[in-house]
């Protein structure tokens, strides 16, 4: 009895030695200021790309990162930068990615641009995720203000067999259709080629996803250079909305960090697990671009609501993922 009873306590003591040891991400998951993250999965390696956060003058390049499990990741330097793409000079932002066709797209802000300059969204192609990327178009896909939006943080997103582009700051979001090859624009069937879908409360950093067939539109609130940048959500039956706001569901946290915004999410395919990657700001440090990218646990509720992200210090456990493939 003694034997089965010693047995039961080491047991338990070992489980719980366990969980406590358990690898986690930690938050930052990786070093050095970046912002504007976004994750994907090709295959089976978790990668994030983000921007390189500085002032504008010197933010004329991309790093990515690559990551098997969560815990570990490698530093892929200078993906992309203005030697490449010889229309950008700075304020190289926001990167999104997919793959078609054995292709890997990486699409970018370029110059902060204003009515009247050069600049605006462009897109890089390579055979390989880590790069390097070559340009694409030889300037901008997006170059003017059109429904005010101006031309950066966008997103891609795909429906089916169709690809859709989110973006726009100054608090207007448009969406627009892809050609088969990412050179140009399509027209929606009514003609339209720019359709504003700006949900109460946008600001910048469009992102979308599926499940369930539904919807789910997310975006960024308050000022960048802020504590009280955040991300709301709405859900609809189409990707063009309407999108009504739902509710603000990462923000900062006193005790954690401020800032906690321009995000992506990461869906591990055929699992009801979610990790949103977004960047913060340290407690206690009033520098404009010193931003971190992070990663925690999404999660919904019963009704398919998104439950409000708690923020960590200790990120996400180790998870390894095995023959997924995002095309």
């Amino acid at each position: 009895m003694k034997k089965t009873v010693y047995f039961l306590l080491f047991a338990v003591l070992l489980a719980s030695c366990t969980t406590r040891q358990a690898p986690m991400s930690g938050n930052p998951v990786f070093e050095g200021w970046y912002a504007d993250p976004e994750g994907i999965i090709y295959d089976d390696t978790y990668w994030i790309y983000p921007t390189w956060s500085d002032v504008y003058e010197k933010q004329t390049f991309f790093d990515c990162f690559s990551s098997k499990d969560l815990v570990t990741w490698t530093k892929h330097s200078s993906i992309l930068d203005t030697s490449a793409v010889k229309w950008a000079e700075k304020a190289m932002w926001a990167p999104s990615v997919i793959r078609k066709d054995g292709k890997y797209y990486l699409f970018f802000g370029a110059n902060d641009v204003h009515e009247g300059e050069t600049g605006g969204i462009g897109v890089a192609v390579s055979d390989r995720p880590e790069g390097k990327y070559r340009d694409l178009l030889g300037k901008p896909l997006i170059g003017e203000i059109v429904n005010g939006a101006q031309p950066i943080d966008q997103f891609v997103f795909r429906d089916y067999d169709t690809y859709y582009m989110y973006y726009g700051g100054w608090g207007h979001c448009n969406v627009v259709k892809l050609n088969n090859d990412f050179t140009a624009l399509e027209p929606f069937d009514d003609g339209e080629t720019y359709r504003e879908v700006t949900p109460e409360g946008y600001v910048e950093g469009p992102f979308m996803f599926k499940r369930n067939d539904k919807y789910y539109f997310m975006w960024s609130e308050g000022g960048w250079g802020g504590p009280d940048y955040s991300v709301a959500y709405a859900i609809a039956d189409s990707p063009f909305g309407p999108f009504r706001r739902i509710d603000r569901i990462l923000q900062q946290d006193a005790a954690v960090a401020t800032g906690a915004g321009h995000h992506s999410v990461i869906h591990v395919p055929g699992t009801e697990e979610y990790y949103i990657v977004y960047h913060r700001r340290p407690l206690n440090d009033g520098m404009r671009d010193h931003r971190v990218t992070c990663i925690d646990k999404m999660t919904f509720d019963e009704q398919g609501l998104i439950r409000p992200v708690k923020i960590t210090f200790e990120g996400v456990p180790k998870r390894e993922i095995a023959g997924t493939v995002k095309k």
